[in-house]
């Protein structure tokens, strides 16, 4: 499995789990219908208490991102297009006010701040 954790993160461990196969998921890198590794196998390839893999995997399943069949695992959700676009608009979105806020702390005018943006997605959006 592909999750990194960083002991020196703010994040919580479980947090970082959940993070990171959302953005896996998000990404198209887990596909619907995907199976996850187990709580158990994930908790010792990580090094890590079971409890935590079973949180992320219960905040996971309880935003929609995975589904958990009894006997048989834990598997990448069907997802539809909206439901993923509503999801990354929510983390543009936080992403752009923490932005603003680091302009605003860096006394930026809101002009300022629209030249800087439009320079920086004069190349890579259309």
């Amino acid at each position: 499995m592909f999750i990194q954790l960083s002991n020196a993160s703010e994040k919580p461990i479980y947090e970082q789990i959940t993070a990171q196969l959302k953005q896996a998921i998000l990404s198209g890198k887990l596909l619907p219908g995907d199976a996850l590794p187990s709580i158990r196998a994930l908790a010792k390839d990580l090094k890590i208490s079971v409890m935590t893999t079973k949180r992320a995997y219960a905040d996971l399943e309880r935003d929609g991102f995975i589904e958990t069949v009894a006997g048989k695992g834990s598997f990448v959700a069907e997802r539809n297009q909206d439901f993923l676009r509503e999801e990354l608009l929510r983390q543009l979105e936080a992403h752009l006010l923490k932005a603003v806020q680091t302009a605003k702390t860096a006394n930026m005018s809101k002009q300022e701040l629209l030249e800087l943006f439009m320079l920086l997605t004069e190349e890579e959006i259309e």
